[in-house]
């Protein structure tokens, strides 16, 4: 029996990596960036003390900047296992630690199963409802998106805590349950629910027998101790989070409002994943109306629910899964955040509400049929089992198809939600980065419809319009300049208007302006290499070079790898070349034709660097990246092998190197 248990659960871990194993080479997406690919705290082991004391190395936006150190200490390892941003290494680092949680709810499902009602059907109910969960569509945002790790973290460690002290009572006394839940909460605040959680598990599953009022004192009593932790935990969270932190700017009644309807599509996405969304153009609720109603029509069934199950011993799992999906929903319905609703919000949830379901459909199983017919069914049942988690198998492929690139990502989120004035805009920015400036700018007008007074947008639509500028379209000058202005009109205390501006100052010849701009950006936001980069630039097409090695050496202090800070500290104080002779000009000329998405205009540049100096590792790697924005694998392999056969310590240009590889090999067009 025990062999047969390890073979399915192997066979279960198997199928879960079989199902994500096209997506090991997916790109970083969305809030990947600020926090990651960005993010020069995470490229360096050195840096994990100050994850835990200092909040601006979580991300370079101020107002995205919150506490989760263990999420950060991460992400710098997986940097270091793949020596820069290979994707590999933080998906595998992901779905590890997935694998993990799958086994354990697996064991955690059969000893609640087993504390209610022994038999041996409970370790097949656990482990069917672990595969479900494993295999669950609605799961793969969480996997797929790095930064959302935070949610898988959250999940495991409270699972762990409770496992820990639900199996070793003897060990209760040592605290050790409460060190899975305390690397949860510092991933993550939802784990602040745990508490609870915990009390409700004593309540259920210990003493059953005994009075409810008695229970509820032992449940409380078993809490006590994490509440301590909690309250502690809670207030190092909110006195590390900066001030400039901004959760959302949706009206909090609004978004209150909303949630139980919410709670109704995520419990209908467990049954049919249909509507699985990046990014949902759902609505805050600004008054009553036929969402809202459906929502509190749910809610009624859901709390009726619990009060039945938890009144009847045999029906305490039920009881106990259902108030684990409420009460870890709680968090992130009362507390607004910056959309009403996501799909890694289900991960935490999930857990509860496959435990509620899988132990309903057996004792329903029971009641409907002998034991004799049972046996006769079995083989049936568990062939349809087979499927269904085939089919929510397939499901997870899909989202990893989805989740492969940005354009992928986004045009499946405009197809379900076309009113998202944001989806749009992402949509938008993929097409502009392969030159579609015509499409991009149909999709950030359609954005703009949506989103009249969103500041990135109008970045956006001054980058896109000033690309066409350069193509000709010359009456696009002023009206990239007029949306750049009224980005910073919109939001003059945000670094990016300010730095975006600068950068098409300086590509138009306004070298003095761009530099103010520059330094405002820079003020506003130190540690983000983007303005620190342009501002060397800057200073060095106005040929101050003193002033752009004083701006490498600034943007070194916050990112010390930086390639284009390193490369202008090589160049001498006093060039005799002109700048616009000169291979170091066209190297910085082609970088800022990459970062506006021109990759090709971005490869001729660099190839006139490598005219001038064949030799000049920095062009070859340039050459590289600009191959692999458009794809062409061989190309961009062929000059990231040359730049590291220029300069072997080239790490930038060894990833370069990698990326390409990995993407010719998976077959990319």
């Amino acid at each position: 029996m025990r062999r047969t248990v390890a073979t399915v659960t192997a066979l279960i871990l198997l199928a879960v990596c079989a199902a994500y194993a096209n997506s090991l080479h997916n790109d970083f997406e969305f809030d990947d960036f600020h926090t990651i690919t960005d993010n020069p705290a995470v490229r360096s082991l050195d840096n994990v003390p100050r994850f835990f004391t200092d909040t601006t190395t979580f991300s370079v936006l101020p107002a995205n900047r919150t506490y989760r150190p263990v999420v950060s200490v991460s992400l710098a390892l997986d940097y270091a296992m793949g020596h820069g941003y290979v994707p590999f290494w933080f998906h595998l680092s992901t779905l590890l630690w997935f694998l993990v949680l799958v086994w354990l709810l697996s064991v955690f499902y059969r000893l609640l199963m087993d504390e209610t009602e022994p038999a041996p059907e409970n370790v097949w109910l656990g482990l069917f409802g672990a595969a479900w969960f494993g295999l669950h569509p609605a799961m793969a945002e969480t996997v797929n998106y790095v930064i959302q790790r935070g949610d898988l973290y959250c999940t495991l460690g409270c699972v762990a805590g409770l496992l820990i002290y639900a199996r070793y009572a003897p060990l209760r006394k040592t605290g050790l349950y409460l060190l899975p839940f305390v690397l949860a909460i510092l991933s993550k605040p939802p784990a602040a629910v745990f508490p609870v959680l915990l009390g409700m598990y004593v309540y259920f599953f210990e003493d059953a027998d005994v009075a409810p009022l008695a229970r509820l004192k032992r449940g409380a009593m078993a809490a006590a101790p994490s509440v301590v932790l909690t309250a502690l935990l809670l207030w190092l969270q909110s006195a590390m989070t900066p001030k400039s932190f901004v959760p959302t700017t949706l009206s909090a009644a609004a978004y209150r409002l909303i949630q139980p309807f919410v709670w109704l599509r995520y419990a209908g996405e467990l049954f049919l994943p249909l509507h699985l969304n990046v990014d949902s153009d759902l609505k805050a609720a600004t008054s009553v109306n036929v969402q809202v109603l459906a929502g509190l029509l749910f809610t009624v069934a859901l709390v009726a629910a619990i009060w039945f199950t938890a009144r009847r011993r045999r029906l305490y799992p039920i009881a106990f899964g259902l108030l684990w999906f409420l009460v870890t929903l709680l968090p992130t319905s009362i507390y607004p955040l910056a959309e009403v609703e996501n799909d890694h919000r289900m991960f935490f949830c999930y857990p509860g509400l496959i435990l509620a379901v899988v132990w309903s459909a057996w004792l329903l199983w029971q009641r409907l049929f002998s034991v004799e017919q049972r046996e006769k069914l079995r083989p049936a049942v568990m062939a349809v089992a087979v499927m269904v988690l085939c089919a929510y198998g397939y499901g997870v492929r899909q989202r990893n198809i989805v989740w492969h690139t940005a354009e992928s990502l986004w045009l499946d989120d405009v197809e379900k939600s076309p009113t998202n004035g944001r989806g749009l805009m992402n949509y938008a920015l993929t097409q502009m980065a392969v030159g579609r400036y015509p499409r991009a700018l149909d999709y950030f007008s359609r954005a703009l419809e949506y989103a009249p007074n969103y500041p990135t947008l109008e970045i956006n639509l001054g980058i896109v319009n000033g690309a066409m500028a350069d193509q000709g379209d010359a009456t696009r000058t002023a009206e990239a300049e007029r949306h750049f202005l009224r980005a910073i009109a919109l939001a003059p205390d945000a670094d990016e208007a300010h730095a975006f501006y600068g950068r098409w100052l300086l590509q138009h010849g306004r070298t003095q302006e761009a530099i103010a701009q520059l330094r405002t950006a820079i003020a506003l936001d130190p540690p983000r290499p983007m303005q620190h980069e342009l501002l060397i630039q800057a200073e060095s097409k106005s040929g101050d070079l003193s002033a752009a090695r004083q701006a490498a050496t600034e943007t070194l202090a916050v990112a010390p790898d930086d390639a284009v800070a390193l490369q202008a500290l090589q160049t001498p104080a006093t060039a005799t070349v002109p700048a616009a002779q000169d291979a170091d000009f066209w190297v910085n000329e082609s970088l800022r034709l990459y970062q506006s998405a021109q990759y090709e205009a971005s490869i001729a540049a660099a190839r006139k660097a490598v005219a001038i100096n064949p030799g000049y590792a920095a062009a070859w790697n340039n050459i590289a990246a600009g191959e692999a924005s458009l794809h062409h694998w061989d190309e961009a392999i062929a000059a990231a092998q040359k730049a590291v056969a220029l300069q072997p310590d080239f790490q930038l240009a060894k990833n370069n190197l990698a990326w390409a590889q990995s993407q010719k090999k998976l077959g990319v067009q």
